[in-house]
């Protein structure tokens, strides 16, 4: 008579995240990523007033006329894409916050550990992997 192993969904997917961790790499533009690997999250983090100084270059002192000016500006047919980019570049580095990144390029995964210095996610890994090997 043939035995069958099942595994719960659960155990599945441990293993699965525990040998396939996720990987964010957080940059900058000095930092380039080349060719990121499938499944790997690049955060390119922008200079957020420099997004945003671009967005308004040069509004009034006078209050009433900063809103008039604001108003036109939003009115532009490149302001969604503008506005987007400006929120991703704060959510990038609100996450980049949340994690605990102190300094880029840095290659963080499943947000527990943190490689400073790299963009590349393999060499990233060989050093998580060597830095685990040491840990009692």
């Amino acid at each position: 008579m043939p035995r069958y192993l099942f595994f719960s969904p659960c155990i599945l997917y441990f293993v699965a995240t525990s040998v396939f961790a996720q990987a964010v790499v957080y940059t900058t533009k000095r930092w380039p990523v080349e060719h990121p690997e499938p499944g790997v999250v690049v955060q390119v983090l922008e200079e957020v007033v420099l997004l945003e100084k671009g967005l308004f270059p040069s509004l009034s002192d006078n209050t009433q006329e900063a809103e008039k000016q604001a108003q036109l500006r939003m009115q532009q047919p490149d302001w969604h894409e503008q506005e987007a980019r400006l929120t991703h570049a704060y959510q990038a580095l609100l996450e980049a916050r949340a994690v605990g990144i102190a300094k880029i390029p840095a290659v963080v995964f499943d947000d527990r550990f943190v490689v400073y210095g790299t963009t590349d996610v393999a060499l990233a890994q060989q050093l998580r992997d060597a830095w685990q090997a040491q840990q009692p």
